[in-house]
């Protein structure tokens, strides 16, 4: 037992031990890799993944009718609205005949649709129904990619009706493009050839991991609330691919030795194995957009689980640190960094870094630009800034009207002590401001001209 977890620490160590910044460049793409891989089996395992999974299913399953509907309606105008069941069959392949069944139901629920009888209340809740399941998709990806706040209203509004109706027509205008070009003669007679025609059927046996895996990085670049590079989105789009492909394989197996399920739950076999398609198609959806999420971010690449939480002398620290990039910036005359440019220079991940940046912004010390990506400003003149209001904003960031010292009866002696402990710190750092701050602290006009440098 010694034995072993002598070994075990040794690993941690190895693994966690040093950041990843340091060594060569083999060792450094190697240990993020192996951290990678680590952290996403640590998320499958704490479940928040297959939770979002289970509630995606079930918003799926109120909205695949009126959404189907709108796109047949929008499909419909182009006259290819009979292309729907065939996708509808390829998505449900993995279910064998019952994947027939159930895309000839859905169809005949779409078919039987009136829009006219419903009215505008109904139409009302259908178009919510569909964009319902839109919404619940960026709530799932802004989780992952530990976004706090979704997108204005007018723009999600925007987005979502971009892609339940053009999303459709583009999808089915690349299909159709696609099989003109295979029926044009000239074509037929290049495929003809041997060694052409079996390259081609080589790449269309690859075709469906590429329309999946081009899907999958389309949806991680679209949706969610924070820009997101093209290379960590096809990455993650491939990886979201390539398993859903081979989870489509495996479950066909399952479903064709799934006999005695059929016998115990006899028609309701049905819904239960088309319900965990869905689950599985939603849990991988999501897993590879953690795998772009961990690509793009590797500073989230830490040993433990969950939200990590600020100690009082990291959130001083980051404070400052904050403040004084922000000055040392705009007295350079210089772009001031945005919260992504925070991240990169702090090394800190962006969750953690906002709880000392809204602090600051609570108490006019900084400011936010509407800009794209917004940078952030000092919320007032330099010198009317103080270190020891720094300070004070970030010890007392978190605190509202119930969590407040005020309201905790704490002893008169842990009173007197904390006072003193705080009188202490003022008198160390009285009168000096934030312009003296970014010209003597050496770190902070470090990090500004390497980051200049780069620029």
């Amino acid at each position: 037992m010694k034995l072993a977890r002598d070994w075990i620490g040794r690993l941690d160590e190895i693994v966690w031990g040093k950041r990843d910044e340091v060594g060569p460049r083999w060792q450094t793409g190697s240990l993020r890799a192996v951290r990678t891989v680590l952290v996403l089996g640590r998320d499958l395992a704490q479940g928040q993944l297959t939770l979002r999974a289970m509630g995606l299913v079930y918003t799926t399953l109120l909205s695949i009718v009126p959404l189907l509907a709108l796109s047949f309606s929008v499909l419909k105008a182009f006259g290819v609205h009979n292309q729907i069941q065939p996708m509808l069959l390829k998505f449900l392949a993995p279910l064998g005949e019952q994947g027939e069944e159930v895309a000839n139901s859905i169809v005949r629920f779409i078919q039987n649709m009136n829009v006219g009888v419903l009215g505008a209340i109904g139409l009302g809740l259908l178009l919510y129904t569909a964009i319902s399941l839109m919404q619940k998709i960026e709530e799932s990806l802004n989780y992952i990619w530990h976004i706090p706040r979704p997108r204005p209203l007018g723009q999600r509004f925007s987005r979502y009706l971009t892609v339940l109706m053009v999303g459709p027509i583009l999808v089915f205008s690349a299909l159709g493009m696609t099989a003109s070009v295979m029926n044009i003669e000239a074509v037929r007679d290049l495929l003809s050839i041997g060694v052409l025609g079996d390259t081609v059927e080589a790449a269309s046996r690859l075709m469906p991991y590429v329309l999946v895996s081009a899907a999958f990085a389309f949806i991680y670049l679209f949706i969610p609330n924070t820009p997101v590079r093209f290379l960590p989105a096809l990455i993650g789009g491939i990886t979201g691919g390539i398993i859903w492909q081979t989870a489509g394989w495996a479950f066909a197996v399952f479903v064709v030795s799934s006999n005695k399920y059929a016998a115990v739950y006899s028609g309701l076999a049905i819904l239960i194995l088309f319900m965990i398609w869905l689950y599985l198609s939603w849990l991988i959806l999501l897993f590879g957009a953690s795998v772009a999420f961990y690509i793009q971010r590797p500073e989230y690449l830490y040993a433990k689980g969950g939200e990590p939480r600020l100690s009082n002398r990291m959130r001083e620290r980051l404070g400052l640190s904050v403040m004084s990039l922000v000055a040392g910036r705009f007295m350079a005359g210089r772009p001031t960094p945005s919260l992504q440019e925070f991240t990169q220079l702090l090394g800190v991940p962006t969750h953690t870094l906002l709880v000392v940046i809204e602090a600051l912004e609570s108490r006019n010390l900084v400011v936010q630009t509407g800009d794209e990506p917004p940078v952030y400003l000092p919320a007032r003149d330099l010198a009317l800034i103080t270190v020891s209001q720094i300070l004070e904003t970030v010890r007392a960031a978190g605190e509202d009207r119930f969590l407040a010292p005020g309201h905790l009866p704490a002893p008169r002696e842990a009173d007197a002590v904390l006072d003193k402990a705080w009188q202490a710190v003022e008198s160390s750092v009285h009168g000096l401001t934030l312009i003296e701050l970014a010209a003597r602290d050496g770190e902070a006009v470090a990090a500004v001209s390497a980051a200049d440098r780069s620029e």
